[in-house]
């Protein structure tokens, strides 16, 4: 070893932030992001057009 050069001893922080971040987390599988839901009956009555709608909202 040379004279110039300098032995580095890792510190605490250094050793905790390697034990947090030294490594990628586990990948997640495409499926596993994925949640599935039965579809439901849509409800005609729900999305009916009222003709006195308009009326209601802008006289009332």
């Amino acid at each position: 070893m040379a004279q110039d050069e300098k032995v580095r001893v890792p510190d605490a922080a250094e050793a905790a932030r390697r034990a947090r971040f030294g490594a990628l987390p586990e990948r997640v599988r495409l499926a596993d992001t994925v949640e599935g839901k039965p579809a439901t009956v849509l409800d005609p009555a729900r999305n009916a057009y009222n003709d006195d709608e308009w009326l209601v909202r802008t006289c009332v």
